[in-house]
């Protein structure tokens, strides 16, 4: 199998690690995260990177006990970057000094100068004389290592920029990978170019690793896959199955919670279109059954994730001779399980795709897209043919329409609120704006309201358009529609949709407010 050229990120804890693994695969670059306990003497041989990333963290290099590379990073002959806390361990570990305190703390936006000395890692830098940086730093470096020099300084950081060229080692106290240091990108790019990197991390490269990979792991076993519909489940079915053909089975569950047509159309491109393996269980009337009466949306949450593992397994255990699991999971997922105990960060959240399914069910996990991004995700789904409409959906949650419905679910409420809900997207999709939205549904608020239509009264339910712009999910902003487009959606959908006599739109930023209503 061809190995791709590997950049190696120790991380020592800090909240934007993430950011720098993205702006590497942006451009072409395969990186990996790993936490500084893990990253041993051995680790480094076994891993063999062509350059490594000191990220930024939490703690003071100046405290005893504080995390730490191995010594034997500083003597691979490779080019190192360190980043804020990434710096200041460079400085103390290679002979320079780190202090508290003094005032010199900086958070927030800052302006770094340059000294009158060349770097090519700087170069595209200071056209207009300083540069904008994201600081965020308590401690200080108050004096370099031997062989450094300084190339950048601030107000809280004298040596804001510094490198021991020769050794290719380099340090910055600011952080490049956030947004508000404008040209940290251009940073990054110098780095890699500077270490030898020639962007050979492609998702055509990635397609026939992956699928040789699967087929090294699986041999003439059988997989089964539960599919969603949502982008990452269809991309690892589509290339599962280029990989095994029909060892591959889907198991596609209805819980009666979909969208106008959805389930149709997923059964019809997996099964028509890639000619898959694919049980489509129409489970609706049990999940419906056991919602009845339910209206708390924990409760609501609890009870589709139990009965879905149920019927998956159900299904599941119909394929003989069964002995891998496909999961969907990406690679933030992997790196928000990992834990830093007794490091300088903790977990995010544990990871399960399909809840305790593999200790279950004694399957062995297939999760061809661990090493991938979202955006990635989606470019290897257009290499593989996936129609674009499939590639570019939004977010729908697991639960469905379930927590789109507040208070008691009712097939009225949902027959209702499909309506409605289509309606809206062939709105935003008529006017062009699906691409610029995270996320846009209907939900159907547990009251009626009064309405006058043609002579008669009316007595139907009133509905909420939700519409929000994010990068990730973790914070989002309304979508801000002209009061002519909300006007004409309001106007087809009391027109269209009957039972539905109000239509309002929902400017709840998150937070305080979260994107879905449950």
């Amino acid at each position: 199998m061809t190995q791709h050229q590997r950049l190696l990120i120790i991380d020592f804890g800090s909240q934007v690690t993430q950011l720098i693994a993205r702006r590497l695969r942006e451009l072409n670059v395969y990186c990996e995260i790993h936490p500084y306990q893990k990253v041993t003497d051995a680790f480094l041989t076994d891993f063999a990177p062509q350059a490594i990333i000191f990220s930024g963290g939490p703690d003071s290099v100046t405290r005893e006990g504080s995390p730490r590379p191995p010594k034997s990073a500083f003597t691979l002959g490779v080019p190192i970057l360190g980043i804020c806390y990434g710096q200041q361990v460079m400085m103390q570990e290679l002979g320079g000094l780190v202090e508290s305190g003094h005032g010199t703390a900086e958070f927030g936006r800052a302006y770094v100068t340059p000294t009158e000395r060349a770097l090519p890692l700087l170069e595209g830098w200071f056209q207009d004389g300083r540069e904008q940086v994201w600081m965020s730093h308590g401690d200080h470096v108050s004096r370099i290592a031997p062989g450094f020099e300084v190339y950048g300084t601030s107000p809280g950081a004298p040596f804001a920029i510094t490198a021991d060229p020769e050794r290719h080692f380099y340090a910055v106290q600011f952080h490049p990978e956030v947004h508000h240091t404008p040209k940290g990108a251009k940073l990054y790019e110098n780095f890699v170019r500077l270490a030898g990197f020639t962007g050979d991390w492609t998702m055509a490269g990635y397609r026939e690793q992956a699928i040789e990979k699967i087929r090294e792991q699986v041999g003439d076993k059988k997989v089964i896959c539960g599919l969603s519909g949502g982008v990452d489940s269809s991309v690892a079915a589509v290339l599962i199955h280029e990989a095994i053909g029909d060892n591959l089975t889907c198991v596609f569950v209805d819980h009666g919670l979909l969208r106008k047509g959805e389930a149709e159309e997923v059964v019809t491109m997996f099964r028509d279109h890639y000619n898959m393996r694919l049980i489509a269980a129409d489970e609706s009337d049990l999940f419906l059954g056991a919602l009845e009466g339910v209206s708390d949306p924990e409760v609501k949450r609890k009870t589709i994730g139990k009965l879905f593992i149920d019927v998956f397994q159900n299904y599941a255990n119909q394929i003989d001779g069964a002995e891998f699991l496909a999961q969907g999971t990406l690679y933030p997922d992997v790196i928000e399980s990992v834990s830093f105990s007794g490091g300088p960060s903790v977990t995010i959240k544990s990871h399960h795709n399909v809840g305790g399914l593999p200790e279950k069910m004694g399957l062995k996990l297939v999760e061809p897209l661990r090493e991938l991004f979202k955006d990635e995700v989606r470019a290897l789904g257009r290499e593989l043919g996936l129609p674009e409409k499939f590639i570019g959906r939004h977010p729908f949650p697991g639960p469905g329409l379930a927590i789109r419905c507040p208070g008691e679910i009712t097939r009225e409420k949902l027959a209702i609120l499909r309506e409605a809900d289509a309606v809206y997207i062939d709105q935003i999709r008529k006017h062009g704006l699906y691409d610029e939205i995270w996320q846009a549904f209907v939900a159907i608020l547990p009251v009626r309201t009064v309405g006058v239509m043609g002579d008669g009264r009316t007595y139907d339910y009133a509905c909420a358009l939700r519409a929000v712009t994010s990068v990730d999910g973790m914070t989002a902003d309304y979508y801000p529609f002209s009061h002519d487009f909300l006007g004409e959606t309001a106007t087809r959908i009391i027109n269209e949709v009957k039972g539905i006599n109000r239509v309002t739109y929902d400017i709840t930023s998150k937070p305080p407010g979260t994107i879905e209503w449950e």
